[in-house]
């Protein structure tokens, strides 16, 4: 049987840039097999060390979770499309608890708001519902910008933006909210100034800091649906956990390079996000946005169709994504859908949950429970350029990606991409120290972790990377 593999974009590497693999077989399993076959890298990044299919990869035919099938049982037939989705971190009733109020609008807004009253989806009532409403978004980055703007500019009445950073260059490619005249300056300061200059008729309420489990359970009390616009596992996962326990909705997104990924979570009428994937990749093995990249206008895209679940929900217009996952390809401009099944075994929002408040999510994302973690040395830049100056025999290794080489790059390095480090063994010294690093240092310390378990003796990782290298040893390279 003849069947088409639909390759994620963070994958295409490992298929010399392919979306789509032809390959034949009569299950799922087989399939697979078939297009390691023809790309033996991407084992490692589909099946863990026991050969069984990773926890954060999901793989669908004809539209349906396998795992709800016959799993890699699952027979295929000619012309079928096997998608393989890795983890990247509705309401048409009153907002429950709210009283009713008689929300009144005034000459302005009548003129502000006047296209969706022409709206019968929404109309009036829709309209006071939303100015009615609360949503606290997480992030104010590259998803919390647009979704902002967007439930300011259509009069939501409270908006909470939580985020503790400061605007960098490095924002401005896609974080729409600022400008290069505000580097250095608090996010949520200027975010609060753009937003009500927009509609002063919203309430705004900032939380600089960062959000943990320490605070997520004060903070979710107060508001209606929580939109998530991290960029982090842990606070993924501690975002949907705290909505279950609080029976909140959580508006999803997640972007990586030139994919995005849109749903919404509410456990009361389906799945929520652990259902999906029910523990995080290692640290290390998916790169952040930062290492990985991301195109500009993607956070845009995924942050308005969050913004439009955000006030589907709200008002009751349409049918929301609950129960379903929305997959946007940049590169390919599609649009595709899966459903979503609720697993009754969920640890959070099954039938028997085990976890019923919040968790080290540092901890429960930095382990993984079937790899053995190995310590890391650490070495800081300034011993590096001792060892440097000095002459030691020791090998500086970068396993950055070629663009982030090609920006900069310490002249004595040996480059390694960290994907060809399994296949290039052989140029590695076991008798030399070993120095590793790539831009800031979760690769790096995942290629230390490798090596050190493949018998290289002594393997070290270069804190903070070439960015540290940068600013603290050699400032005339790049900064990117």
């Amino acid at each position: 049987m003849a069947v088409s593999i639909k390759i994620p974009s963070p994958l295409r590497r490992f298929t010399e840039g392919e979306s789509v693999v032809e390959v034949n077989g009569q299950t799922v399993e087989e399939a697979l097999e078939n297009l390691i076959g023809q790309f033996s890298e991407l084992a490692p990044q589909l099946y863990n060390e026991k050969g069984e299919l990773r926890n954060f990869v999901n793989l669908y035919v004809r539209g349906e979770d396998i795992r709800y099938l016959d799993a890699m049982a699952t027979k295929i037939k000619d012309g079928d499309e096997v998608m393989i989705i890795p983890s990247i971190a509705g309401g048409g009733e009153t907002l429950s608890g709210k009283a009713e109020v008689a929300t009144t609008f005034d000459r302005d807004e009548y003129l502000r708001y006047s296209r969706h009253f022409s709206l019968p989806e929404i109309g009036l009532g829709g309209q006071r519902k939303l100015k009615e409403a609360s949503v606290l978004i997480i992030g104010a980055g590259g998803l919390g910008s647009p979704a902002s703007i967007y439930l300011a500019a259509v009069g939501v009445g409270h908006i909470g933006l939580v985020d503790y950073d400061v605007v960098e260059l490095s924002n401005l490619q896609r974080q729409i909210l600022y400008t290069s005249a505000e580097i250095g300056k608090p996010k949520l300061t200027i975010a609060k100034q753009r937003l009500q200059a927009l509609n002063p008729n919203v309430e705004i309420t900032t939380y600089a800091e960062s959000l943990s489990s320490a605070n997520a359970v004060s903070l979710f009390r107060n508001y209606d649906i929580i939109l998530d616009g991290t960029d982090n596992f842990p606070t993924r996962y501690l975002v949907n956990d705290v909505c279950v326990f609080q029976g909140k909705p959580n508006v999803y997104g997640s972007i990586f390079r030139f994919d995005g990924q849109v749903s919404l979570f509410e456990a009361k009428e389906g799945p929520c996000y652990r259902c999906l994937y029910e523990e995080p990749p290692p640290p290390g093995l998916v790169p952040s946005c930062a290492e990985g990249g991301v195109l500009g206008v993607l956070p845009s895209v995924v942050g308005s169709l969050q913004a439009t679940e955000t006030i589907k929900w709200i008002t009751g217009a349409g049918q929301t994504l609950i129960g379903r996952l929305l997959l946007f390809d940049a590169l390919a401009m599609t649009f595709r859908e899966v459903k979503l099944q609720k697993n009754p075994d969920c640890v959070v929002c099954g039938e028997n949950p085990t976890i019923t408040e919040p968790i080290d999510y540092e901890g429960f994302c930095g382990v993984s429970g079937l790899e053995e973690m190995v310590t890391v040395p650490e070495l800081s830049v300034q011993k590096v350029k001792q060892k440097l100056d000095s002459g030691e025999n020791h090998l500086i290794l970068d396993v950055r990606e070629k663009w982030e080489w090609d920006i900069a790059h310490i002249k004595e390095a040996l480059f390694i991409p960290m994907n060809a480090i399994s296949s290039r063994l052989d140029e590695l010294d076991p008798s030399r120290e070993i120095v590793v690093h790539c831009k800031e240092g979760p690769r790096a310390i995942a290629v230390a972790e490798y090596l050190i378990k493949q018998g290289f003796p002594d393997v070290k990782n270069m804190t903070g990377g070439i960015k540290k290298w940068t600013i603290e040893v050699d400032p005339s390279l790049n900064l990117y």
